[in-house]
């Protein structure tokens, strides 16, 4: 089983033994049998695995490709259209004169082909429609390459939580066996008085409920184990054999919104995080854009009331081998000019269409809105997680001390036949919650840090560096 330095120095009452279930042990310690053994991996190397492996990534990756054609067809409406054309027809036909004529014969038929091709060319010199496409061709480009940043983000944001998830279930695991080792201790030294008439079957009886609890709780933490693992290899394609632990005594200190300037209160550095969230918050940032496109479709559907300028040209040749009045022809034609259209009347679709683009509008503002709420409350919340995890680390170490005190008084006390064997597994019971609470609070503190840059848009692989140096090999 892997122990992780997490402890903050403390030494546990006893070295971790075999599991009650042997079966279950194996799922939280062993790999599949079909990969080869691996060494310990670190945070960074998750989050490289993730960006390797995870398939969210990968489409969010070709969803960015295929959103850079956007602009690709913006230009292509400023641009000239060449189309080449060609037709060749069979003619079969007959024809009666009816009159004075001058042919002999006043029935006359013909069979002859008509080979014609060409080529036309046509440049828009006025086209608001197309402009404001271009326009929003480029916002939808900026648009795509922030929802690519913030899926990027997302990937870090995840493989951090399924990597202390693993670690915090691990070291659930580490003191689950030091706290049956010792109630062990108890339930033996418990039967040995109850056989030497010191003490009552009560104790022996509470002893072994304890433990009865325990083994309990260690199957489950197992089972607890195995399922963080499969979703860590969900996200990265590899199972974790091992992972880097958290140092002890990792350094717990308020956040700084910008390093260098220490902040002189806690809510000035706040305000200071709710300044950068609202400024760089990726979300918020996005919406900005879907509202800017909503301007541009105001625009567009606007411009549906405009005149159309475009030059055109066209090249015809035109070949006849015969014709009704038994004449071929070659017939060379260019045509250069303007081509002007002023839409009148459409049915009230345009208008409609520019009422439907205003609400839209309307609600990509409220979006905006909506979108900075939840970034400050968010920001908030993983601030105020920081300063949390700091004010309850500090008394859970206090709590540790406390309870470690009361454990070897109780357990003096129980010698000298003043407490009971209750008193010193409840006592134990304390010493344990108290450690897993201090764990607890230390991987809040690490994923708030996390958290908190990511509200604000700024979180990078620097953040992570940052964190991964706090960890170490177990």
């Amino acid at each position: 089983m892997l122990k992780h330095a997490l402890t903050v120095g403390l030494v546990l009452c006893a070295a971790p033994c075999m599991l009650h279930a042997e079966s279950y042990a194996q799922l939280a310690t062993e790999q599949p049998s079909s990969l080869p053994p691996q060494s310990a991996l670190n945070l960074k190397e998750i989050y490289t695995l993730a960006l390797a492996n995870d398939a969210t990534w990968a489409a969010a990756r070709y969803a960015n490709i295929g959103a850079q054609e956007k602009l690709v067809q913006g230009k292509a409406l400023l641009l000239p259209t060449v189309n080449l054309n060609g037709n060749l027809n069979r003619s079969d036909t007959s024809i009666q004169y009816t009159g004075q004529t001058v042919f002999n014969n006043n029935n006359r038929s013909e069979r002859f082909n008509t080979l014609s091709y060409g080529i036309n060319i046509n440049q828009p010199l006025y086209r608001k429609q197309n402009y404001v496409q271009y326009q929003a061709s480029q916002l939808e480009v900026n648009e795509a390459d922030l929802q690519l940043q913030q899926d990027r983000q997302d990937v870090l944001m995840k493989a951090a939580q399924a990597y202390f998830d693993v670690l915090l279930a691990q070291d659930k695991l580490v003191l689950n066996h030091a706290q049956k080792d010792a109630i062990a201790i108890q339930l033996a030294q418990a039967k040995a008085n109850f056989k030497n008439g010191v003490s009552t079957i009560t104790d022996v009886d509470e002893a072994q409920a304890k433990l009865d609890v325990v083994q309990s709780q260690e199957i489950a933490v197992s089972i607890e184990i195995e399922n963080k693992k499969q979703a860590l290899k969900l996200l990265t394609g590899r199972y974790p054999a091992s992972l880097y632990g958290i140092q002890p005594n990792i350094p717990l200190q308020q956040p700084e919104a910008m390093k260098g300037t220490p902040s002189a209160t806690p809510q000035l550095a706040l305000g200071k995080w709710l300044d950068l969230a609202l400024q760089s918050n990726l979300t918020v940032q996005l919406k900005k854009i879907s509202y800017d496109l909503a301007n541009k479709a105001v625009e567009l559907n606007s411009a549906g009331h405009l005149p159309t300028l475009d030059a055109v040209a066209n090249y015809t040749r035109t070949d006849a081998n015969g014709g009704i009045n038994g004449f071929g022809s070659d017939l060379n034609n260019t045509t250069v000019g303007l081509q002007l259209q002023i839409p009148l009347y459409q049915g009230g679709a345009v208008s409609s269409k520019v009422r439907e683009a205003i609400v839209k509008q309307q609600k990509a503002q409220e979006e905006i809105e909506a979108a900075r709420r939840k970034v400050e409350l968010d920001t908030k919340q993983a601030y105020l997680e920081i300063t949390s995890s700091i004010a309850q680390a500090h008394a859970n170490e206090q709590t540790l001390r406390s309870t470690q005190s009361q454990l070897a008084s109780t357990t003096k006390s129980f010698k000298l036949g003043i407490r009971t064997n209750v008193d010193v597994l409840n006592a134990q019971q304390q010493v344990f919650n108290a450690k897993r609470e201090l764990l607890q609070t230390h991987y809040t503190y690490l994923l708030g840090l996390l958290k908190l840059k990511y509200s604000s848009g700024l979180l990078s692989e620097d953040d992570l560096d940052e964190v991964n140096q706090w960890l170490a090999v177990s």
